[in-house]
């Protein structure tokens, strides 16, 4: 198992793709990458150890808010990868990181660099 594991919460298959490229350019096989589409595996997934995830916010099961909560209070960095608004984020979580759809592999990288401190 790696010691860089980064939750990818997206229900789109070809977005997902985009953005595990994204953080593969960046890190190459140093990270073990876990990719769920839907709430309830993302639920699963973050009862262990992550380095960081990048939430899309309408999935599969609903929204991804609990998830993003259940993150923050664990201190792990996230982002919202995202088509939806800004504001219809919960005022409690508007200070995470929000990448609009359509992204750049960029900013997924620039954001992954940031929260794993890696140059």
């Amino acid at each position: 198992m790696s010691e860089i594991r980064i939750l990818i919460v997206e229900d789109d298959p070809f977005i997902a793709m985009d953005i595990e490229y994204a953080v593969l350019e960046k890190l190459g096989e140093d990270a073990e990458l876990i990719i769920v589409g839907s709430v309830e595996e993302a639920r699963r997934a973050i009862r262990s150890s992550l380095s960081c995830a990048l939430l899309d916010i309408d999935v599969v099961g609903g929204k991804t808010f609990d998830v993003a909560v259940s993150l923050l209070r664990k201190g792990t960095p996230i982002a919202f990868v995202s088509g939806a608004s800004p504001g219809d984020v919960p005022t409690a979580l508007r200070d995470v990181r929000f990448l609009r759809k359509p992204f750049s592999t960029r900013e997924i990288a620039n954001f992954v660099s940031g929260a794993l401190k890696v140059h």
